[in-house]
């Protein structure tokens, strides 16, 4: 597997399903840090998708244009931990700038 690191976009594949959630092939930002990626077999992401979404900033933010081929939204409320064996391509990557932001608006949302 290829080194994952902290900004990079990936595609992540939820098959088998566990539960409700839904299955298939669906790209991730990862965020959690270089060296927890690397040693801990798993990495912190979060949701993206396609569909235009209603809630601005905090709860989504519009990633650049051009980064995926569609426009795409990071949903910045869901947080996921995932095994990096679920992990099947690197699609791109953010500007550290972007990513920056993206933690705002997840510090937003945990800050008491």
């Amino acid at each position: 597997m290829a080194r994952i690191l902290r900004g990079e976009i990936w595609w992540v594949d939820r098959n088998p399903v566990l539960g409700q959630k839904p299955g298939g092939r669906r790209p991730v930002l990862v965020i959690s840090e270089d060296v927890f990626n690397q040693r801990s077999g798993t990495v912190i992401a979060l949701a993206i998708t396609s569909q235009p979404q209603r809630a601005g900033f905090p709860l989504t933010e519009a990633l650049p244009l051009g980064t995926l081929p569609k426009p795409s939204w990071v949903k910045i409320s869901q947080v996921r931990t995932l095994s990096t064996e679920r992990l099947s391509g690197r699609i791109g990557a953010i500007e550290v700038e972007d990513l920056e932001h993206i933690i705002d608006g997840l510090n937003e949302l945990i800050r008491s």
